[in-house]
């Protein structure tokens, strides 16, 4: 009888540990089950982005809508390297990489793409993130409901996915206030 008590309490405090900057598991990621394809995942049909680089990429088959209210499309991606970079606007370490991932940004703009997906909160938090740590150079998704979050088999925040040209992931993982961004997206537009 007693087991039974002591059990959820555990599993709870060991749950509430996993939660926060940079944790194993995100409490948002739950028990529901990861899908590829959504709602917000859109069409799997081909299509093509404005230079006609040809069929998108399963990677990038998906849609939201920015921190802004503005429709999404990742097929505007394909053709070009890509950077996905999944933060939450509570997390410090999201914060520090903010600057970074900007530069890069602006770095190779026009070679190369940037895109932020936030989550792990609500929109306007997500908002004032964007204005707070100038990131709203680059299109920012407002992924509230952790679609693309789950395409990507993202569990935390501060996580970067990056594509090559042909939307294969050559990159996943945190890169320190953003530090080593720049080295691993110059070979990709070489």
């Amino acid at each position: 009888m007693r087991a039974r008590l002591i059990l959820p309490g555990l599993l709870a405090a060991t749950a509430l540990t996993l939660v926060g900057c940079g944790a194993e598991k995100s409490a948002s990621s739950g028990s529901a089950a990861e899908k590829t394809s959504s709602p917000a995942s859109g069409s799997s049909a081909p299509a093509q982005d404005g230079a006609g680089a040809g069929a998108v990429p399963e990677a990038l088959r998906f849609t939201g809508t920015t921190v802004d209210g503005k429709p999404f499309d990742a097929a505007t991606l394909a053709g070009k390297p890509t950077v996905l970079w999944f933060w939450a606007p509570w997390c410090p370490t999201c914060k520090a990489q903010g600057p970074e991932t900007a530069k890069v940004a602006a770095q190779f703009e026009g070679q190369a793409h940037v895109l932020g997906v936030a989550g792990l909160d609500k929109t306007k938090a997500m908002k004032d993130f964007v204005t707070d740590t100038g990131v709203g150079t680059f299109p920012n998704l407002a992924d509230e409901a952790g679609d693309v979050w789950k395409k990507f088999k993202i569990t935390q925040q501060s996580v970067y996915v990056i594509l090559d040209k042909d939307g294969k992931t050559v990159f996943t993982g945190s890169l320190p206030a953003g530090k080593g961004l720049a080295g691993k997206v110059s070979p990709l537009v070489g």
